[in-house]
């Protein structure tokens, strides 16, 4: 039987033990992360196998994201993207926000993110 790994990691480059290198979260020495690259797949993983224990978030999911941070019309969706599925998911099935952290470099797409998934989790 499979283990299903509990642990999601939204990230279009990084692993978590890169992740580990700039946070210092001892959460990114596990073994048992899923990576997702994207929305897509990021989406799909949750479908399929439900919520995981815990989501690690990157802002930034394509080279648009890079070449045009401040841009409001990207074509790619972001992390950001991402929490608000997983929020509508969570209330569309009942059930409690995972645990979260967002290891973007974006500072503002991360303080997006947090501020987002904190109040939802607080409302």
């Amino acid at each position: 039987m499979e283990i299903t790994k509990r642990f999601l990691f939204l990230d279009d480059i990084r692993y978590p033990i890169e992740a580990y290198h700039y946070t210092k979260q001892d959460i990114f020495l596990r073994k048992d992360w899923h990576i997702v690259r994207n929305y897509e797949q990021f989406v799909n993983r949750i479908l399929e196998k439900g919520l995981p224990e815990m989501i690690s978030f990157d802002h930034d999911l394509a080279d648009e994201h890079y070449l045009k941070p401040d841009s409001q019309e990207f074509v790619e969706k972001t992390g950001y993207d991402c929490a608000k599925w997983l929020i509508e998911y969570c209330m569309d099935n009942y059930l409690n926000l995972p645990k979260f952290y967002c290891h973007s470099m974006n500072p503002v797409g991360k303080e997006n993110i947090e501020s987002l998934l904190k109040n939802f989790k607080n409302y």
